[in-house]
């Protein structure tokens, strides 16, 4: 077995275990999940990186305008006779907040889950899309916007 000798690893170890990890969660301090966000055409994608997450505890929430994206990842079951060598893997509750602006469809969002990533598509709605504006060629008509 390959050993890789860090001497301050124990001392690091022992320090996130009494002051907390800002990178591991626990149910009560959510930590925030990593995420890219962009536009395709006439949806709005969200992608969250929850790697080793039970779709069962992804819980996404709209209030007025806001998204909450609220997921868990429990301990694994090793049974009574593990012993675990390295547990580098946070653990608990991970949480994200976006405030979706107007012109997006909150009434209309999909979800999927595959391969540890979430991913939410909003759709954009109507008034939010590109248009034409014709001109008028006399100053005394007025131009129409057509949809």
């Amino acid at each position: 077995m390959l050993v890789r000798t860090d001497p301050f690893r124990e001392l690091d170890r022992w320090t996130r275990q009494v002051f907390g990890d800002p990178q591991s969660g626990t149910w009560s301090r959510p930590v925030t999940m990593p995420l890219d966000a962009y536009r395709t055409g006439d949806e709005f994608i969200v992608a969250f990186d929850l790697p080793g997450v039970s779709p069962d505890s992804i819980d996404i929430d709209i209030e007025r305008n806001v998204l909450t994206v609220k997921a868990e990842r429990r301990p694994l079951d090793l049974g009574d006779n593990a012993q675990v060598h390295t547990s580098e893997r946070p653990l608990g509750v991970f949480s994200r907040q976006l405030i979706l602006s107007d012109v997006l469809d909150s009434e209309r969002i999909q979800a999927g889950y595959d391969n540890g990533v979430l991913v939410l598509r909003i759709p954009v709605l109507e008034k939010a899309k590109p248009r034409k504006v014709s001109v008028a060629v006399n100053s005394s008509e007025h131009a129409a916007i057509n949809s």
